[in-house]
């Protein structure tokens, strides 16, 4: 695990699932790299992927609207763009923050 204060990597993150199943590192990487691609193809296939335990990767339209320029101060007008969004399960929120 990450000691010094930062996030975790990749790599750091496969040894430590290799340590906690009876996975090999090889056999790890390949089921994250495989879960990456079953949740990438299907936000882009049905919008929305649900991962139990940790929170749902869904397509979302945000409107266009008016924004500044932090430099300017000038308003600028912010195209309708698809962006990406995670929302973070009720069973994470409680198993990071404790429950209320």
């Amino acid at each position: 695990m990450a000691s010094n204060g930062s996030a975790m990597t990749k790599a750091q993150l496969v040894t430590a699932l290799a340590e906690k199943t009876s996975l090999t590192k090889k056999e790890v990487k390949a089921f994250l790299d495989a879960l990456s691609e079953m949740a990438y193809k299907e936000v882009k296939k049905n919008k929305k992927f649900t991962l139990t335990g940790f929170g749902i990767l869904k397509l979302t339209k945000r409107k266009a609207r008016m924004g500044r320029n932090p430099a300017t101060g000038e308003a600028i007008k912010i195209p309708a763009k698809t962006a990406v969004k995670f929302t973070v399960s009720k069973a994470c929120k409680e198993g990071i923050l404790g429950s209320k």
